[in-house]
């Protein structure tokens, strides 16, 4: 019977995950096959998989087809099969890698992300408290951190540059610059 060992790794970049792809395969490398897909990006639409010598279509793309039936992006899946002597055939084997990649994905954490941006802004030194407590109140009481402060400089006129998910931005804009005397800078 052939064993099948599969791994959901999280991944920022196509590079990143085919590193994984070369460090798995390495480690792995008395196994008949290391096949594998991964998916980047927000809008989904980078993307590769690869049947490592499967038959064509039976290994990569039903990897992919379970990182697609989850909706998941910055994800490559590794599934590594030993030879067990007996044959699956197309249909055994699109189905054996698609369990295999399901079960990696319900045994990893899922972590849910945002786009993000950077947001700068300068404002008199007397309006502070009130900066600062806008800043806070975009954070969650539990400690969830979604305005970052990426650097700060407090004199007569301070600046501050934040990080937050970009469909913040429109609004926390707005309520910033509705604050006496801010301005908000552009990034050149």
């Amino acid at each position: 019977m052939s064993r099948f060992i599969s791994f959901a790794i999280p991944v920022t970049s196509a590079e990143e995950a085919k590193e994984y792809v070369a460090l798995y395969t390495n480690e792995y490398h008395d196994a008949r096959h290391v096949c594998w897909a991964y998916m980047i990006g927000s809008d989904r639409k980078e993307y590769l998989s690869s049947d490592n010598g499967e038959p064509s279509g039976t290994a990569g793309k039903p990897i992919l087809g379970q990182i697609n039936s989850f909706g998941l992006t910055n994800i490559v899946i590794i599934v590594v099969r030993y030879f067990g002597g007996i044959k699956l055939g197309t249909s055994g084997l699109i189905a054996a890698y698609r369990e295999a990649a399901r079960l990696a994905i319900e045994a990893a954490e899922i972590i849910e992300g945002k786009d993000m941006t950077r947001l700068g802004f300068t404002f008199p030194y007397l309006a502070m408290n009130d900066v600062m407590k806008l800043l806070k109140a975009q954070n969650s009481p539990g400690g969830c951190e979604v305005v970052k402060i990426i650097s700060q400089e407090f004199d007569n006129t301070c600046s501050i540059y934040i990080s937050l998910p970009l469909d913040l931005l429109p609004e926390l804009s707005s309520r910033i610059s509705a604050i006496s005397g801010t301005s908000l800078l552009t990034e050149g």
